[in-house]
Parts: structure tokens; C-alpha cells; sequence
């Protein structure tokens, strides 16, 4: 176990690097901030130069990968680092400087127990991309497939968990500080950027969710995931598809290649909510250099290190929350953000629906030029204090993603609608999950997994109660009144003063 001297001292250097860079300004400046919070900002602080405009992206860029993972999960969060870090992390870029092929070489050798030949025919040494968990080179197998082979940083596991390790005990000691600080429950939010990391620094379960996505897209031919090389795939190295398209980044190529942009934000948009909605689970890193448009026009994703997960209930929840926005019933969403707990009890459904409606309503029928996800989502932020809602982990990789799909989207096609194109998915999906259709087939499973579980119910009841033996019944026997004097010690001496009374009494007779 870390000793708290140990965790103060990571702190303190991460929290110089960030005052260097401005950005323990808006945690010393908040009143929200307990005081102890401002008084170690104020100590990292001291004699640094701090720029008169805080640059956050750059602060956790110098820190380190650890850093880089955290600071875009906090970029979904500007209810608890301020709108303008929230906005300045969102530039976060993940990319360090490449790691020499010798070491890249021996750690694909050692994770697969043989030559790097036998699987590969070749495999170029400049990797074509290089973040802070792992890099990415371009090889062909032996068998002449193209493929990407993804290799985890040697020692980026132990710097994980260090890093973690701090970031947990620090959360632990701000939530104890009670106040505002309780009600974001830090420690829940480290909880889970905790359990994020783990999945990416575990390259099988990458390939799983991959593999898990792909098929719940079929229904979506248009959205393509790479095949997995489960053969050349280990804990340490991920073997897939090569992917050969045009990053919609790069407007420009795509228009120049002959794409439609408007199709492909149309395709991108769907594609989220198939996966969000409809399977509930989600590729929650779809950023524009995750996605590439394919020659024959679909779209195609890599990166699924992050992945989402919502049940069914809360995505019921969430589709009736987004469908309400859409058409403006803030009554409906203000009653299921109650339903589902999001809005303790004791406050008035009807005050949450005006201050939804302050929200959603500016920016029902406006295109993504004149609107923006982000903007909805810092204005729900804002509400939530007055209401006292405590912070939804499970939906935090979903505000993520729908920020980032709405700018890829913007970025294809300024004049595109988010609501029109959503709410024919989203009406059709709870007319699916919700309808009558829907109420009698969810009744018909019921009703016949209880009638299958009816033998094993009776065979229960007969161990229970098991069938006469061949013994035959007993008599009758009268009732009797049973006297009881005390416990203990007093029914033996009850059963004593008898038998000595029938004694006596027989030699008084005698």
C-alpha cells in the first residue's frame, strides 16, 4: 500500500506542472472548492509563472499518458472542471514520441512465443500512429492479409496503476471533504476511469469488443469494424484488418474522392444511435481520426480500447429522454429523470420541466451550425446542482461520445439537423421496445419461461412436503397441558421437588 507522503509528493509535482500552465487557476478561484484543495493548489502554485490564459490539454500532455486518459474523460465533465477546461481538453491529442522497433520486436516475439517471420511476412518499422498506451504498424501476415498490429508500451501497465493508485486516494480524501465535492463523487468517476483503462490495456478485450460490436451491427451494413487476426492476437498485441479509406477528418480528400458528406453524417449519426440505443452497447472513442469512409461509401471504425455499456431500462430511459428534447415534451423527460432516480423525490417534477425547457428549447430546430450537443449537456450540467443530482458514471461515456459524434458531424455537414435525423430512429426504437407489440411479446416470454420453470417448482413443493412412508399413521394422541415454570435450572428443580414428593408421599403411605 502507498504511503500518504507518497501520494502528496505525486501530487505536488503533477499539480507544479499544472500551475505552470495555468490550470490550478479556476480550482483556486472556484468557492465550491474545499479549502484544503485551494491551499495544496496554492502551495504547487508558489513561484511559478502562471500564463494569463490557462492551457489544461497542454498541462496533462506534459504530465504524462495516465494524464493524456484522464484529462479527455474529464473533458466530458464540465460540471466539475469549469466549461473552459472542458472545452481546452477536448483538444487533447493522444500521441507521444514512437517506441524503437527493437523494443516493439521483442515484445510482439515474447507475447507470441516465436519469431516475429513466422507470423509476419513483413511489417513496416515506422509505426503509423503512436498514442500513449500503444502504437500501430502496418504488416501482411504470412497468409498475405494486410493488417494493423497494435503493440502495448513496454511498462505502461505499472505506470497505469501507479498513476491510478494516487488518482483514487486523492478522490477519496476530496469526497471525504463533504459538500459539493460528495455530490460529484470523485471517487466513483476514478472508479470508473479505473475500470476503463483496464479493458485498454488489455488488448483481448479490445478484439472481444470488436468482435461483440461488429455483431450487433449487422443491421447497419453501412458501418463497417475490421476483422479480428485472433491468431496473431494476445493480452500485449491486437492483430486486425487493415482499414484502407479516407480519415473524415480530411474534408477536403473525401470531397475530392467523390464522397457525399451529408450521406456520410446521416450514416455516422444512425450508426450512434444503433449502438447506443438500440444494442446498448457503444464504440465511445468515435472521434474523426477513429473513423475512415470506404471507398464504396460506408463508414468503418478502429480504436475500441473504449467501449460503452447501458442496460436496457436505461436505455429506455435515455431514448425517451432524447425523443421528449426532440419534440419538446420537457414534462415527459422531467417525469422519467425522476423515474429513473436521476432527480431525488423530494423536489417538484413541474420546476425540473421549466428548467429543461430553458435548456432544450433554444435549440430545437436548429442545424449543428447554430447548436451544439456540448452546449445542451453544459446547460443540463448547470441544472444539476440546483437539483441535487448526483453524478451518473454509466452515462459518462455516452455524453463523451454524442459530443464527439456531433462534432464529426458538423464537421461533414454544418447545415444537418441532430434532431430530424435522430427522431425517426428514436420514435421507431420505443414504438419497438414500448408499443403494444412489444408489451404482448415481453409478456408471452414471461408467461412461458414460468411455465417451464413449473416442473422444477413442483419438485421443489415435493421435497417440501414428501409423500407418506410405509409406516402406518399414527394414533391419536390427547392434548395436555404443558406447564412451564421457568427455563433453565428451575425445570430441573421443578422435576426434583416431584420426585421427591412422590417418595415421601409413598413412605407416609407405607
Amino acid at each position: 500500500m502507498t504511503a500518504p507522503p507518497v501520494h502528496l509528493y505525486r501530487l505536488l509535482k503533477w499539480g507544479r506542472i499544472l500551475a505552470r500552465h495555468g490550470a490550478l487557476t479556476g480550482i483556486e478561484r472556484d468557492p465550491n472548492t474545499p479549502r484544503p484543495v485551494r491551499r495544496l493548489a496554492r502551495i504547487a502554485r508558489f513561484g511559478a509563472r502562471v500564463p494569463a490564459v490557462p492551457r489544461y490539454a497542454d498541462a496533462f500532455q506534459a504530465i504524462g499518458p495516465a494524464a493524456i486518459k484522464l484529462g479527455q474523460t474529464l473533458a466530458t465533465r464540465p460540471d466539475l472542471v469549469g466549461e473552459a477546461a472542458a472545452r481546452d481538453l477536448l483538444r487533447l491529442q493522444d500521441a507521444l514520441p514512437p517506441v524503437p522497433f527493437a523494443v516493439i520486436r521483442e515484445r510482439i516475439e515474447s507475447s507470441h512465443g516465436k519469431k516475429l517471420e513466422a507470423m509476419f511476412a513483413e511489417i513496416e518499422e515506422k509505426p503509423i500512429g503512436a498514442a500513449s498506451i500503444a502504437q500501430v504498424h502496418r504488416a501482411v501476415t504470412t497468409d498475405g492479409k494486410r493488417v494493423a498490429v497494435k503493440v502495448l508500451r513496454p511498462g505502461i501497465e505499472a505506470e497505469f496503476a501507479k498513476a491510478i493508485d494516487t488518482y483514487e486516494w486523492a478522490a477519496a480524501q476530496v469526497e471525504g471533504m463533504g459538500g459539493e465535492a460528495s455530490r460529484l463523487r470523485p471517487r466513483l468517476i476514478i472508479e470508473t476511469f479505473k475500470r476503463w483503462t483496464a479493458r485498454e490495456l488489455d488488448l483481448r478485450r479490445e478484439a472481444a469488443s470488436a468482435s461483440e460490436l461488429a455483431e450487433g451491427m449487422q443491421a447497419e451494413p453501412d458501418f463497417v469494424v475490421p476483422t479480428i487476426d485472433w491468431q496473431r492476437t494476445t493480452g500485449k498485441v491486437l492483430t486486425l484488418e487493415w482499414i484502407d479509406g479516407i480519415k473524415l477528418s480530411d474534408v477536403d480528400a473525401l470531397v475530392a474522392a467523390g464522397h457525399d458528406t451529408t450521406a456520410l453524417a446521416g450514416k455516422l449519426i444512425r450508426a450512434f444511435l444503433r449502438q447506443a440505443i438500440a444494442e446498448g452497447f457503444f464504440h465511445a472513442d468515435m472521434h474523426q481520426g477513429n473513423l475512415f469512409a470506404l471507398p464504396d461509401g460506408r463508414i468503418a471504425a478502429i480504436d475500441f480500447g473504449i467501449m460503452g455499456r447501458i442496460d436496457r431500462r436505461a436505455r429506455v430511459w435515455l431514448a425517451e429522454i432524447l425523443y421528449g428534447l426532440i419534440t419538446g415534451n420537457y414534462k415527459r423527460v422531467a417525469e422519467i429523470h425522476f423515474e429513473a432516480g436521476y432527480v431525488p423525490a423530494h423536489h417538484n417534477v413541474a420546476e425540473f420541466a421549466t428548467a429543461l425547457r430553458a435548456v432544450g428549447e433554444p435549440m430545437r430546430g436548429l442545424p449543428v451550425k447554430d447548436m451544439s450537443v456540448g452546449a445542451m449537456l453544459d446547460g443540463l450540467f448547470n441544472i444539476t446542482r440546483d437539483f441535487d443530482m448526483q453524478t451518473q458514471p454509466h452515462l459518462l461515456l455516452l455524453q463523451k461520445t454524442m459530443v464527439m459524434v456531433e462534432g464529426v458531424a458538423r464537421t461533414l455537414d454544418p447545415d444537418i439537423n441532430l434532431w430530424e435525423t435522430s427522431a425517426p430512429f428514436v420514435r421507431e426504437w420505443l414504438r419497438t421496445e414500448l408499443g403494444p407489440e412489444a408489451a404482448v411479446a415481453d409478456r408471452l416470454v414471461k408467461d412461458f419461461r414460468t411455465l417451464l420453470r413449473l416442473p422444477d417448482l413442483i419438485r421443489n413443493i415435493e421435497l417440501r412436503y414428501p409423500a407418506p412412508g410405509g409406516a402406518p399413521p399414527a394414533p391419536p394422541l390427547k392434548e395436555i397441558q404443558v406447564v412451564r415454570v421457568g427455563g433453565g435450572w428451575r425445570y430441573a428443580a421443578v422435576a426434583i421437588i416431584a420426585l421427591a414428593a412422590g417418595v415421601g408421599a409413598t413412605l407416609l403411605l407405607t
